[in-house]
């Protein structure tokens, strides 16, 4: 081959490497753009997911707040109470109907849930105003409401199972057009015909529900009027934290440092035990005046349940004897994880003090108190001077609708909204096979506050 051909032969592979390096350039930018574009669109989606899933989850936790809501302004005696509790009913079915809105499910399939929801919402509000000026609520209208919470409850049913099935990823979003329809159209086919008028409304201030028991989280802000005694040092709280435990329990007590902010200023600790496993550890915090314990939380395993509730509640009340807290009662109860968390409120003179409150966390496998939190306690506690009642336990038992079954009856003292207190009648009673908590003021006979207790398998909470 001459020079010239050799020279064209180089250039020809030459050029043969230079394309087959752009085709692998070209490829390779190709995969890192098809790869980036799929990469985005699966960060989209999961955005859309996780927005779609706060506004169902949202949208339940409303529904909820709803169907208790109408439970409640069925138990509830005067118009002044019904009125506040209707208000939040239609302002809870009104944050409901928003969050429905904002699912990707098309309105055909949802417009008689979102109906439903406008219904009650104009019904409540109507009847507010009727409340309001004093109008006691018809019988027809309390049926009309009855069977309003009828549905309300079975929408809640239905609503329950989707999002069991959302959470365990049988459901997906996407899915959700075409297997809604019958979940969502199940439980409102029934409504009633009639169309309430929708009026141009304002939101104002409601009242908000209460959980965790009675009244248990009202009083983080308070000044504390149970914190007893003098500044201590961290030396001396740990020698308290030693002193909880019992010194031969104790292997190790590690300074976790101070906090010095909020009402109850404190020291924490980390707590080594011995003849126990390594990753075991419990976290105590102690007041730095007077030296009490606000929180502790033992972290060891509970493999099992071996005691009863009755077993462990007298366990935990002993456990607060003989820590100084005396004179408590239990209350309400959660179980969970082979543990039981007992509200205990204190009692003075045969009166329920729910602001002095304690939760005691009880191993339900050998009876052991792994947890503790005071706070309320601490906030609240201090010897209250009762006055006597001006109406009567039977003058009070006349202002409860007598649609409610008494079951019990007895004094206790609630807290407000605005950090003051009321000595009311507690009654127990029961509507609907629904069990019922009514507080009467003992001084004006006036309807504080009801509550809806709830049994469940785990435990007994309020609403």
């Amino acid at each position: 081959m001459s020079i010239r051909g050799k020279l064209l032969d180089f250039k020809r592979r030459l050029s043969d490497r230079k394309m087959y390096s752009i085709v692998v350039v070209a490829i390779a930018a190709v995969a890192i753009w098809g790869f980036t574009q799929y990469k985005s669109a699966s960060e989209m989606r999961q955005r859309l997911n996780n927005q779609y899933n706060r506004a169902f989850f949202d949208m339940v936790g409303y529904v909820e707040n709803v169907n208790t809501l109408l439970l409640k302004s069925l138990i509830t005696s005067t118009p002044e109470k019904t009125a506040a509790v209707l208000q939040e009913a239609w302002r809870q079915s009104n944050l409901a109907q928003e969050n429905l809105g904002l699912l990707p499910v098309s309105q055909p399939v949802l417009a008689n849930t979102s109906k439903f929801l406008t219904q009650i919402g104009d019904l409540a509000y109507t009847l507010n105003n009727q409340n309001i000026n004093g109008k006691p609520m018809t019988d027809e209208q309390y049926e009309t409401l009855e069977k309003l919470q009828s549905y309300a409850d079975s929408l809640q049913g239905s609503l329950n199972d989707l999002q069991n099935q959302v959470s365990a990823g049988r459901l997906k979003w996407d899915e959700l057009a075409s297997k809604g329809k019958p979940i969502f159209k199940k439980t409102s086919s029934e409504l009633p015909q009639k169309q309430f008028e929708n009026i141009d409304k304002t939101f104002q201030e409601y009242p908000t529900l209460i959980y965790d028991g009675p009244f248990s989280d009202h009083l983080s802000n308070m000044q504390p009027k149970g914190l007893t005694g003098n500044n201590i040092t961290v030396e001396e709280a740990k020698k308290r934290v030693i002193d909880f435990f019992g010194a031969d329990k104790v292997s190790e007590v590690k300074d976790d440092g101070k906090s010095d902010t909020g009402p109850i200023k404190t020291y924490s600790f980390k707590v080594k035990f011995k003849n126990a496993p390594k990753d075991q550890e419990a976290m105590i915090s102690i007041t730095q005046k007077g030296g009490h314990v606000l929180w502790m939380l033992n972290n060891r395993s509970v493999k099992s349940a071996d005691i009863d509730m009755d077993k462990a509640k007298k366990l935990g009340k002993q456990f607060l004897d003989n820590h100084g807290f005396t004179n408590m009662v239990d209350t309400y109860y959660l179980k969970e994880d082979n543990t039981a968390v007992i509200n205990y409120a204190y009692k003075q003179d045969n009166v329920t003090v729910y602001p002095d409150l304690i939760k005691v966390k009880v191993a339900l496998d050998n009876g052991e108190i792994i947890g503790i939190e005071t706070q309320g306690y601490l906030s609240s506690h201090t010897v209250r001077n009762i006055p006597e009642p001006k109406i009567s336990l039977e003058e009070a038992r006349n202002k409860l609708t007598s649609k409610m079954e008494v079951l019990s009856s007895g004094l206790a003292i609630i807290p407000t909204d605005y950090k003051t207190e009321l000595v009311t009648y507690e009654f127990k009673g029961k509507l609907n096979e629904r069990d019922f908590l009514v507080y009467i003021n003992t001084e004006t006979g006036k309807e504080e506050n009801v509550l809806m207790i709830i049994n469940t398998p785990n435990g007994i909470l309020t609403m």
